[in-house]
């Protein structure tokens, strides 16, 4: 069940935002101009890099400012980026350390079982037998796989791998994920005798 870091909502035909997810998503930091012709260099935050094109509409700035980009090629693990009317680095770098946002209803599909994390923080984790563990605040990315990490009732942080021995349902019509316990994986309350 893999996990993304921006924009995709299966469930969703309408465009609308549901309740609680934001209008835009980063896609990229700008970080320092680069060279004499309005470049400047992006970090990307997206798992979706390759959607990234000349042409595309984006929105940079917390005011979402909407530019059209005019380039982009890699540089070595950050993006060289253009926008049109930006021809120095003296008027682009007026961007820097900028988040640049795609709108959330042009974020790509994702196929069935993926999610994005923004859709998965703050739903409810609940036990297969129907034990409430609390609500994800965020989500780790470890590399071998995402983990979830829940407050649970009495405010302690309990880390769920998302894996599909412990994953078993994700349902964000009601906001609940089924998670099923494995030994080990709750600790145990200092309140049950033992």
């Amino acid at each position: 069940m893999k996990r993304n870091k921006d924009a995709g909502d299966q469930l969703e035909t309408t465009g609308s935002p549901m309740p609680g997810e934001p209008v835009f998503l980063v896609i990229g930091k700008l970080r320092r101009p680069h060279g004499l012709k309005g470049d400047i260099l992006m970090e990307v935050l997206t798992d979706f890099p390759e959607r990234i094109e000349a042409g595309e509409q984006v929105f940079v700035g917390e005011n979402h400012r909407a530019l059209y980009l005019r380039s982009c090629l890699w540089h070595g693990k950050l993006m060289r980026v253009s926008f049109e009317g930006f021809n120095n680095p003296d008027t682009v770098g007026e961007y820097r350390n900028h988040y640049v946002y795609v709108r959330r209803d042009e974020r790509p599909k994702l196929p069935e079982g993926e999610y994005y994390h923004h859709q998965l923080i703050g739903l409810q984790v609940v036990s297969e037998e129907g034990e409430n563990f609390g609500v994800i605040t965020s989500i780790l990315e470890t590399g071998a796989n995402d983990v979830l990490n829940v407050q649970d009732m009495q405010g302690r942080t309990v880390l769920i791998p998302v894996i599909e021995p412990v994953v078993q349902d994700v349902d964000l019509g009601s906001g609940i994920i089924t998670v099923k316990i494995l030994p080990g994986l709750i600790p145990e309350s200092k309140d049950k005798p033992g």
